[in-house]
């Protein structure tokens, strides 16, 4: 591991950029030789992917600087059997401003040219059409400027550097009075509803028939901006909480937001409009980690017994932990990561907050502004048990039940989880468990036994008079029930637009009348009342796992090596040690003989049994980088910065298979 550049040591002709279509190009199919000049910039994406929409963020400021020399242009290969719908893709760009061109990559031809093996890769194209850096995972703006002063440098030298405007063309709105729009959230007392209008950065206060808008809270425009509502700013808003009365007249605000690309918890005032910042620094979580790394973050110090190999030497008594739960008074401090959906939880009295970008469920105290992590390690993927233990992926959706249980909507595992609050011996613990869902790569539409059963990157939950809990089943376009006391899954209705979020309309109920749902279609631009069916639905359309080119490797000993280099300005913070993490599992379990397990260094060796015809290897690198010139100390309060990626590579056996994996987190000079 060297502190260098971002340059690759090999000099390749970049490949064809080959798909279904093109994006943001006016209708024009472009090739590669249509951006000789310019420096290129390859983001393979899928838009389910929070690393993927946070590195959309990062590239924004790196567009604009460098807007007459470099483009960007986004690979969608999609994980899920949705994202390679043509017609949402092209929501999906709109939703997410993406002002760049778009190859639609659904057989994922380009991403297998450029051997990407995870959301996001990124590759850098130098204006001779060479590649010059590949890159994984989130965080490297830093670097990417660098080589792109680099670039532009060495080739206006060489007068291989052509400025101008790129190929980007900017297709038409399709939005109205609200614009993907995401949560909703009921006002009994006004009997209106305020909603996250997502797309417009604004909240927006719809009357009872869920169109005439009664107000608008916030400017319209990102940004991040405290004080009126004209004036106040969002980015990308979601979840909303209405505090209990007593609360809210304590703390001076009715709602909690989930403020999600400004990576805070804001807060507005229902009487006045006011808007203010309750929870967050702006600073993303595991990007600065000012209050998680500070020399070496916890994360990099869990540890597992079943090592083997170069970690043999872990304690055997040695388990995963999850970091200091207490992250502290001082909310304002705190570093978070695009917190998804918020609520207030009764048996907690504390806002319960989704925060999708860590694969965590924290919590937050208006009245001691303590910041909590409830459940989850932080690593990705589906482990229940102990919350100090369990794995989640990017939950984006909460609801809490009449006995106080907290329902989750896990969207990256397709999964329905519960979080249950028991005592036991005098101690609280939270327990997580999976009703619906097994894992990162499996999903489909089928109904029956809850085990059988299966989600499509489901967003939203809300609990029914019932007991049973309605899902907002997204990408299979549809609303779902799930009855605990049968284990049984239905389909209330189908054919909606990505239903983002679902919740009962209390107002019928007071009446004596039928509950009825209030659906959030983002990509209508509408909220719909509709009724609940008698007879639900009974659909099995099949159940799927994420298709894509699988490694053929030979059982027995295999080495998995991942390569980082930090970034120049920055230095690897081995003032405690060793200052990386590889973390390895398998679906199955039985496809690992040896070698699972978290431990320092990048580099394992395994065995694998080959008594499994395939499967899945999970495997989750981190590296700790703070700012420093190579060589030198670390100086004090110095940002510090944690480099992760996760990579679930599909492996099928043969004799003649590869022994060696070698993976980049950052390119190596």
């Amino acid at each position: 591991m060297t502190e260098t550049s971002l340059r690759v040591d090999y000099r390749v002709r970049a490949s064809e950029l080959v798909g279904r279509n093109w994006l943001n190009t006016g209708g024009k199919q472009l090739k590669l030789e249509d951006l000789r000049g310019k420096i290129v910039l390859l983001d393979f994406w899928t838009f389910c992917c929070i690393n993927c929409l946070h590195v959309l963020d990062e590239l924004r400021p790196l567009e604009e600087k460098y807007s007459d020399v470099f483009v960007t242009v986004g690979v969608h290969s999609p994980k899920f059997e949705h994202e390679a719908d043509p017609v949402a893709l092209a929501a999906a760009v709109e939703r997410y401003e993406i002002h760049h061109p778009v190859l639609d990559d659904p057989e994922l031809d380009t991403w297998q040219a450029y051997t990407a093996r995870a959301w996001p890769t990124l590759v850098v194209i130098d204006p001779e059409g060479y590649i010059v850096a590949h890159l994984s995972g989130e965080g490297h703006a830093a670097g990417l400027e660098s080589l792109v002063e680099e670039l532009v440098a060495e080739h206006e030298a060489k007068g291989t550097l052509h400025r101008g405007d790129g190929p980007y063309v900017p297709a038409e709105p399709t939005a109205g009075n609200l614009r993907f729009p995401g949560k909703v959230l009921a006002l009994p007392a006004t009997n209106t509803f305020l909603v996250g209008d997502s797309g417009h950065h604004r909240l927006v206060e719809l009357e009872a028939d869920l169109e005439t808008v009664r107000r608008t809270i916030g400017s319209g425009t990102r940004g991040f901006a405290d004080g009126d509502p004209g004036d106040a700013q969002f980015n990308e808003p979601q979840g909303l909480a209405l505090l209990p009365a007593p609360i809210a007249r304590k703390v001076g605000y009715d709602v909690v937001i989930a403020d999600t690309v400004n990576h805070r918890l804001r807060a507005v005032s229902l009487q006045t409009g006011t808007v203010t910042t309750i929870a967050g620094n702006g600073v993303q979580r595991l990007l600065d980690a000012g209050n998680q790394v500070k020399a070496r973050p916890a994360e990099l110090q869990e540890v597992s017994h079943d090592l083997g190999g170069d970690a043999a030497d872990i304690p055997e008594d040695a388990a995963p932990r999850l970091e200091d739960t207490f992250l502290g008074t001082d909310a304002l401090a705190v570093s978070l990561s695009s917190p998804w959906d918020v609520i207030w939880s009764t048996t907690l009295e504390r806002v319960v907050v989704a925060m999708a970008g860590t694969h965590q469920i924290f919590t937050f105290d208006p009245l001691t502004h303590a910041v909590d992590i409830l459940a989850g390690t932080g690593l990705e993927g589906l482990l229940d048990g102990d919350s100090s233990a369990a794995w989640f992926a990017q939950s984006s959706g909460l609801a809490e039940d009449a006995h106080g249980n907290i329902w989750v909507a896990d969207s990256e595992t397709s999964a329905l989880r519960v979080l249950s609050f028991l005592t036991v011996n005098g101690r609280s613990r939270t327990q997580v468990q999976s009703a619906i869902g097994t894992g990162l790569f499996d999903f489909g539409f089928r109904d029956g036994e809850a085990g059988q059963a299966r989600l499509q990157h489901p967003l939203g939950v809300t609990a029914l008079p019932d007991g049973s809990v309605a899902i907002a089943d997204t990408y299979n376009g549809a609303i779902r029930r799930y009855d605990p006391a049968t284990r049984e899954v239905s389909t209330l209705m189908r054919g909606l637009a990505e239903p983002s979020d679902v919740l009962v309309d209390q107002a019928p109920l007071e009446s004596g009348g039928e509950p009825l749902l209030i659906v959030v279609e983002a990509n209508k631009h509408q909220l719909v009342r509709l009724p609940i069916p008698r007879e639900a639905l009974a659909v099995d359309e099949g159940a799927s796992q994420t298709q894509r080119p699988k490694t053929a490797v030979a059982a027995g000993d295999f080495g998995v090596t991942v390569r980082f280099s930090a970034p120049k300005g920055q230095k690897l913070d081995d003032r405690w040690g060793d200052p990386t993490q590889l973390k390895i599992s398998s679906s199955p379990e039985s496809l690992l003989v040896s070698g699972a397990g978290t431990g320092v260094g990048l580099t394992r060796r395994l065995v694998l049994s080959g008594d499994v015809p395939e499967g899945v290897l999970h495997i989750t690198a981190r590296a700790a980088a703070c700012d420093g010139e190579p060589g030198g100390d670390i100086p004090d309060h110095a940002a510090c910065h944690l480099y992760q990626q996760d990579w679930g590579i599909p492996v099928t056996f043969d004799s003649t298979g590869e022994t060696e994996l070698t993976l980049d987190l950052r390119g190596l000079d």
